[in-house]
């Protein structure tokens, strides 16, 4: 982050109108700082790596199908190499598995290319901040691509019905809701959640939400 209200923009994207046209309407949002452009996963970590701290973005807009290296794995070298880094994963596919693979190579939010240039910027806005902005469609193919990931797990050490719980405590349900959405008693679910805290070695409840929100399991609309 830098110490001004200037937000540091790059954009990546193999397709040079593309980039064009981001560039044209972010620039007329005075607090964005269009500062760098890639073609590629390659050439945008060959830049980085070229540059100074200061130098270096705020916010990466970044492409999801490109040549050299793709989004999902440009984002997953990018945050290994700059964690402070936040990527809006930006692209015309809303594929659940590309959904999932991108917030889990640690993405800030994945937002289509059909968006509003006032979505976009709000989503840079929301990623500097580092609050995951999502669309309803994009939410959904979210949960419908962990819990894809989650059934062909070979993690056993979470029970089924654990996982259950915790993907709804990732949906911002609370024990109530998880008792009243799985058919089972509140107690049953505060047995859960306390298996799910011992398993992921954290003290409350509120820690198990923040690591569920953490890794992108949350709904954000």
């Amino acid at each position: 982050m830098n110490g001004s209200d200037t937000i540091k923009v790059m954009i990546v994207d193999d397709h040079d109108m593309v980039r064009i046209g981001l560039r044209t309407y972010l620039m007329l949002e005075p607090k964005l700082d269009i500062i760098a452009e890639a073609g590629n996963g390659r050439e945008a970590l060959n830049w980085l790596d070229s540059r100074s701290e200061e130098e270096r973005p705020d916010i990466i807009l970044m492409d999801l199908m490109m040549p050299e290296m793709d989004g999902i794995e440009t984002t997953r070298a990018v945050i290994s190499k700059y964690p402070h880094m936040k990527i809006v994963m930006l692209t015309s596919f809303l594929e659940d598995d590309k959904v999932y693979g991108a917030i889990e190579a640690g993405a800030v939010s994945y937002v289509l290319k059909t968006v509003s240039a006032e979505e976009l910027i709000y989503a840079i806005n929301g990623a500097f901040k580092g609050m995951p902005v999502m669309t309803t469609d994009v939410s959904q193919a979210l949960t419908r691509g962990l819990r894809q990931r989650t059934a062909q797990s070979g993690d056993e050490d979470l029970t089924e019905r654990e996982k259950e719980v915790l993907l709804l405590i990732a949906d911002g349900l609370s024990n109530k809701e998880i008792a009243e959405e799985l058919h089972i008693s509140i107690k049953t679910v505060k047995t859960h959640v306390s298996n799910l805290l011992m398993k992921c070695e954290l003290e409350d409840r509120t820690q198990l939400a923040v690591l569920a929100h953490r890794k992108g399991w949350a709904n954000r609309v």
